[in-house]
C-alpha cells in the first residue's frame, strides 16, 4: 500500500462521512459530494478520522488505496472550504464581465465568447481582466478555468491571453535580420 493510502483522513467540525456500499458520501458547510468506491478497498471511520483499508491484498487494490485517500481528502476540503482558480486576462481589449451563471469574454475575436458556468460552479469577475473561479469539486473547476484558458492561451512572443494567476510564460525573442 502506498505512503498516502496509510494517512488518515481527519474531518473537521461540521463534516461527516457516511459509505453506502460502493460510494462515500461527504457532506459538510459547502455541500455533498459522492465518491465511488473500488473493489478490494473498504474505508474504517474512527472518531473524525477516516482510514483507507485494503479488504483483499489485491495488486489493483493496493494500487488504488493511494488515489481514494487523495481524493477523500480533497472531497473533506472542498465540501468544508471550497476550492478556487484565479486567471487573468492579458492583453489589450482582452475582458471578462459574469452575468448570472454566464461569463461573456471579450478575447479579440469578431464575436464575444460566452461560456456557461456547469453546475455546482460559480464565476466571479472582480475586475474586467481578472476571473475567479470557485467551487467544492476540484476536479471540476481545475476543468472549468482549463476550459477558459484555452479559448485563448497565453501566446510565446507578446504573452497575450488568459493566464492562471502567478502562471509565467517564457516569451521567444522575435525573428533577426
Amino acid at each position: 500500500m502506498s505512503r498516502v493510502a496509510k494517512n488518515p483522513v481527519s474531518l473537521p467540525k461540521g463534516v461527516t462521512a457516511t459509505v453506502d456500499g460502493a460510494t462515500v458520501t461527504v457532506k459538510g458547510a459547502k455541500g455533498t459530494l459522492a465518491l465511488a468506491l473500488r473493489s478490494g478497498l473498504r474505508l474504517v471511520q474512527e472518531g473524525q478520522e477516516v482510514r483507507v483499508e485494503v479488504a483483499e491484498p489485491a495488486h489493483d487494490a493496493m494500487m488504488h488505496a493511494g488515489s481514494l485517500r487523495a481524493n477523500l481528502a480533497n472531497s473533506v476540503q472542498g465540501v468544508s472550504q471550497g476550492y478556487e482558480r484565479k486567471l487573468e486576462l492579458v492583453g489589450v481589449g482582452y475582458r471578462a464581465a459574469a452575468q448570472g451563471k454566464n461569463l461573456n469574454l471579450t478575447l479579440g475575436f469578431s464575436h464575444p465568447v460566452v461560456y456557461v458556468a456547469p453546475e455546482g460552479i460559480t464565476i466571479e469577475t472582480p475586475s474586467q481582466t481578472e476571473i475567479v473561479v470557485k467551487g467544492m469539486d476540484k476536479q471540476r473547476v481545475g476543468q472549468v478555468a482549463a476550459e477558459l484558458r484555452a479559448y485563448r492561451p497565453p501566446e510565446p512572443y507578446k504573452g497575450k491571453g488568459v493566464r492562471y494567476s502567478g502562471e509565467r510564460i517564457e516569451l521567444k525573442e522575435t525573428k533577426k535580420k
